[in-house]
C-alpha cells in the first residue's frame, strides 16, 4: 500500500510540474499571440516569456508584425481603349495596438486588400490615356495607398507603401508604339539629312558662283593685259617704222600670233588637229575679218 501511495504522489508531482511548465509560453520578436479563455478573446501576449492559466487559457493564434508584401496584378482598359496589365505591390503590417481587429475582423486580408486595389485602379485608369497612365504611375500608387489607409485602418492594418512597378500594354499595342516612335525618329533624321544636303548644295553653288566670278575676272584681266600688250607693241612698232599704220601693224601681230598657235599645236602630243585653208591669202582674210569685227563692235558701242 505504501508503494502504491508513493507512486500516486510521484504521478501527482509530475503532473503538477508539467502543468506549471505548460503554463509558460514564449512569443518571438515582431510577433504577438492571441490568448483566449474558454474560446473567448482574453488578451494579446507580447514578445518574450508569457504565462497563461493552465487548462483555462490557450494560445488561439499568432500574428506577425513584420511588413508583408502582397503582389497583385490588375488588368483594365484605358481611355483610348487599350488594355493594360498593372503589377501592384502593397506592403502592409499589423498594428500592434489593433491586433484584436486584425485577427478577428478579416478572414482573408489579402482578398480584401485586392478588392480595394481593384476598386481604386478601375476608378482611375479608365479615365486616362495610355500615355497618361505611363506618366501617372506614382499618382496611381498614391491614390491606392490613400484609399487603403482609410479602409484598412479599421481592420488593424497599416499600409506602409504601394508600388506600381510596371505598365504592360498588349504586345500588339507595344509593337505599334515602337513602330510609331521609330517612324518619328526616322522622320526627324530624314529632315536633318535633307537640311544637311541643302546646306551642301547651297555652299557648292556659292563656291561655283564665286569660282565663275573669279574665272571671269581672270579672263577679263587676261584680255586687258593682252590689249595693253598689243597697244604697247603697236606704239613701239610705229615709233620704229614711222610710215606703218595701226592696221598694218595689227595684221602683222595677228600673223605672228597665228604662227605661234600653229607651233603650239604641233608641239603638243595627242592633239586633235583641224585642217583649214592655209596660205598667206587666208591669213590676210583672217586678219581682215578680225579687224572688221573689232570695227563693228566699236560702231555698236558708239
Amino acid at each position: 500500500m505504501q508503494i502504491f501511495f508513493s507512486f500516486l504522489v510521484a504521478v501527482a508531482v509530475f503532473v503538477l510540474l508539467m502543468t506549471i511548465i505548460g503554463s509558460f509560453f514564449t512569443v518571438q520578436t515582431a510577433q504577438v499571440a492571441v490568448i483566449t479563455r474558454f474560446n473567448r478573446y482574453l488578451r494579446v501576449a507580447q514578445a518574450g516569456l508569457n504565462w497563461k492559466v493552465p487548462f483555462i487559457d490557450r494560445v488561439d493564434g499568432r500574428m506577425s508584425l513584420r511588413v508583408d508584401q502582397i503582389s497583385l496584378t490588375m488588368e483594365t482598359k484605358t481611355k483610348d481603349n487599350v488594355f493594360v496589365t498593372i503589377p501592384i505591390s502593397v506592403q502592409t503590417r499589423v498594428r500592434p495596438e489593433k491586433a484584436y481587429a486584425a485577427y478577428y475582423s478579416l478572414s482573408d486580408p489579402r482578398a480584401q486588400i485586392q478588392a480595394y486595389v481593384e476598386q481604386v485602379v478601375l476608378g482611375h485608369v479608365p479615365g486616362m490615356s495610355l500615355d497618361e497612365v505611363f506618366a501617372s504611375q506614382s499618382s496611381i500608387a498614391a491614390a491606392v495607398k490613400q484609399e487603403l489607409d482609410v479602409d484598412m485602418a479599421a481592420f488593424g492594418y497599416e499600409i506602409v507603401n504601394v508600388l506600381v512597378t510596371d505598365i504592360i500594354p498588349d504586345p500588339k499595342v507595344k509593337s505599334a508604339m515602337n513602330d510609331i516612335n521609330a517612324a518619328q525618329r526616322e522622320q526627324v533624321a530624314a529632315a536633318a539629312r535633307g537640311e544637311a544636303e541643302k546646306i551642301l548644295v547651297v555652299k557648292r553653288a556659292e563656291a561655283e558662283a564665286e569660282s565663275k566670278a573669279l574665272q571671269g575676272q581672270g579672263i577679263a584681266n587676261q584680255r586687258k593685259a593682252i590689249i595693253e600688250g598689243l597697244r604697247g607693241s603697236i606704239e613701239d612698232f610705229q615709233k620704229s617704222i614711222g610710215d606703218a599704220s595701226a592696221r598694218e601693224v595689227m595684221q602683222l601681230v595677228l600673223v605672228t600670233q597665228y604662227f605661234d598657235t600653229l607651233k603650239s599645236i604641233g608641239e603638243q602630243g595627242k592633239t586633235n588637229t583641224l585642217f583649214v585653208s592655209h596660205s598667206p591669202g587666208a591669213v590676210q582674210n583672217f586678219s581682215e575679218q578680225i579687224m572688221q569685227a573689232i570695227a563693228g563692235a566699236s560702231e555698236l558701242g558708239k
